[in-house]
């Protein structure tokens, strides 16, 4: 049966019956119990598949990849709206290079579920982020179609570089792209890899997937049309032959020549910036367009010439979904959802999560003291700063995916007496090390560190993980380091850091709900360094730091009923350790525990320290500390990761029971 043509009847999308997201008859097969049918996707494996299709097909592959990243992420949840946004740029760029021969690099690798359906993975799609899974980020081990991992931003053109010149010290002659988002190229390591690749003239292809900031949008046809001749051989043949000829000229005309050209293309495309860091800039086309840009990526692909290339794209993000275009994030990261609807899977009745009673508790700090002030890198709604921004406006500061600037940001507005608040997630902090180290530290400024997602983050696996701050902060001096074990700590913690101006401090806190506890209505002020004692005993102590003291009271109830007096200390404080607590536990405990949600080289490194330097371990004290593993731990659900990591308090008692030498019993502990 032959198809209506394509121009005069419309259906809607089978999985978004909206007339926004209305396509072309013909693209998509109406959908068959609740799944997408797919006939022309279903046909290609690899992209060597999607090669032996005609241009006029690519349409229908797109809307079918489309339908498939739809269906598929509403049944794992993850990273949404980025995705839909690329679909057609993956399909075009699978398309036109040699993958996995041409290098494809992939910035955050949040927006690649279309190009792992692509490249032979399909079959696996729905066990994005679960155990055992497909990672929800590019990643080397997975497939040869990811040659760099990443789960940070900003990374994609300084590797993109480093695979063009060991490229060609191996005398290959492959491509290799880096694919940019509008917000990632923000940052400043971005800009210092334009500026070194830019000075070398190695040939290298960076597309800027602009998606947000419309830094300048396309024209339609004139300015598709433009960008194919400015990509062109043809064009950039009567260039180089331009720049030849105008070399026969006094210095002055052949400058007056150059610039004449050169800013009459930046006036076109809006290039100028590239082009003065050394890149041939070709753009702005439609990113959804195929016959935009298929011809331009061929183009850039078969020149002669070399040297690098940015190629600028307009994309949506979201698109093709409507509930995900009308999103304020445009569906950015979703747990599973309606497809009809867009509503997203919730626990009913849940409590707050931590970042929300973070949130919350800065509000109330905030209304009391206005020279409190609040920093995002990019974050505002994952670290719940949004909320601070709709009461306090001029009060929030977004600078865009850069770490670096917004800690040294923040040791200027305390020079100046302010109180900032600098919220980043503990692995993005990791970004901002030095700054942290010489901008404040050094200095002793009063920059509160508010440190997100700290501890396991679940199915963002190892590149998300906070499982380091603990580590890397705690070998600074004259730093504050405090961990909330629960919301009513969180709260009181944050009035701490608002009171507390001798110098910097540090909080985290997980990613995770709160525990149902009654918050007050302002924090507290906590004594800085000084634990609380939750329960006595004599026999084992068990040093809690942060998310861990539910399971040691569950391990202290199980030992209790053993015969094994148990104190619970929460120890609340990383730095400076309460070691009065400490130094009267060793002395009237068998068995001391330590216990935190970070790796190695952290409150149990400090705590086994001192006390080996004070000489309380040499008359028969038993330590144990418990931390993460000494390695990277995969995607999986927090439970699982927790439970690996012997964090629970199955393993604390099996722990306890080891260190008195009822080894026999502790196995049967564990294999329970």
């Amino acid at each position: 049966m032959s198809q209506p043509p394509k121009n005069k009847v419309k259906h809607l999308h089978p999985l978004c019956p909206d007339e926004s997201c209305a396509v072309e008859a013909g693209d998509i097969q109406p959908a068959v119990s609740g799944r997408p049918v797919t006939p022309l996707l279903d046909t290609i494996i690899t992209p060597d598949d999607l090669r032996k299709l005609q241009p006029d097909q690519l349409k229908q592959v797109a809307d079918e990849l489309r339908a498939e990243v739809i269906d598929t992420v509403s049944s794992t949840g993850g990273h949404f709206g980025s995705g839909l946004g690329v679909v057609e740029l993956t399909v075009a760029l699978h398309y036109v290079f040699n993958t996995p021969e041409d290098s494809l690099i992939w910035d955050v690798g949040h927006q690649v579920y279309p190009h792992k359906i692509l490249t032979g993975r399909r079959d696996r799609i729905r066990t994005l982020r679960q155990a055992g899974g497909l990672s929800g980020f590019t990643k080397r081990t997975e497939s040869p179609y990811d040659p760099f991992g990443a789960g940070h931003s900003s990374t994609s053109i300084s590797a993109a570089l480093g695979f063009a010149v060991g490229r060609d010290f191996n005398k290959k002659k492959n491509q290799v792209i880096a694919v940019i988002g509008d917000g990632s190229i923000s940052a400043g390591m971005a800009y210092e890899a334009l500026n070194n690749a830019g000075a070398m003239d190695t040939r290298l292809i960076v597309i800027l997937n602009d998606n947000d900031m419309s830094i300048a949008p396309p024209t339609g046809a004139i300015s598709s049309y433009l960008s194919r001749i400015a990509s062109s051989k043809e064009y950039r043949n009567i260039r180089h032959m331009a720049k030849e000829f105008a070399n026969i000229f006094p210095r002055p005309l052949k400058e007056a020549a150059r610039k004449a050209e050169h800013y009459a293309r930046g006036m076109v495309t809006g290039g100028t910036l590239f082009e003065e860091m050394g890149f041939y800039y070709v753009g702005p086309i439609d990113g959804h367009n195929f016959e935009h840009l298929v011809p331009v990526l061929e183009n850039v692909r078969d020149d002669p010439k070399g040297g690098p290339v940015l190629i600028h794209i307009v994309t949506e993000k979201g698109r093709g979904y409507a509930p995900a275009v009308a999103a304020p994030d445009k569906m950015h990261g979703v747990a599973k959802f309606n497809v009809i609807t867009g509503a997203q899977e919730k626990p009913r009745n849940a409590p707050p999560s931590f970042t929300r009673v973070f949130a919350d508790a800065l509000v109330k700090e905030a209304e009391h003291d206005d020279k409190i002030l609040a920093i995002t890198a990019a974050m505002p709604s994952g670290t719940g700063l949004d909320i601070f921004g709709k009461r306090f406006g001029n009060r929030l500061f977004d600078v865009g995916i850069a770490e670096q600037h917004a800690v040294t940001f923040a040791a200027g507005l305390a020079c100046e007496g302010y109180k900032p608040f600098c919220a980043i997630y503990s692995s993005f902090m990791q970004r901002a090390y030095d700054q942290v180290m010489h901008d404040v530290v050094l200095q002793k400024l009063p920059v509160r560190l508010m440190l997100d997602r700290a501890g396991l983050v679940g199915a963002d696996g190892a590149t998300h993980a906070g499982a380091y701050d603990l580590a890397f902060l705690g070998c600074l001096p004259d730093i504050v380091i405090m961990a909330a074990s629960d919301e009513v700590e969180l709260t009181h913690m944050v009035a701490t850091a608002a009171a507390y101006n001798e110098g910097p401090s540090a909080l985290r806190y997980p990613r995770a709900d709160s525990l149902g506890l009654e918050i007050p209505m302002r924090g507290e002020v906590l004594e800085i360094g000084k634990g609380r004692i939750i329960r006595e005993g004599t026999k084992v102590a068990l040093l809690n730091l942060g998310t861990r003291l539910g399971e040691c009271r569950k391990a202290a109830e199980d030992l209790d009923a053993r015969g094994l007096s148990t104190t619970i200390a929460d120890m609340r404080f990383a730095k400076p350790l309460d070691m009065d607590l400490i130094k009267r536990l060793a002395k009237s405990h068998e068995v001391i525990i330590t216990l935190e949600d970070g790796s190695i080289g952290g409150f149990g490194s400090h705590v086994v320290h001192q006390l080996a330097n004070l000489g309380l371990m040499d008359h028969g004290l038993k330590i144990r500390a418990l931390c993460l593993p000494d390695r990277f731990q995969a995607h999986d659900t927090q439970e699982h990761q927790y439970d690996e990591a012997k964090l629970t308090a199955r393993h604390i008692v099996a722990t306890a029971l080891s260190a008195l030498g009822q080894t026999e019993a502790a196995e049967v502990v564990v294999r329970a």
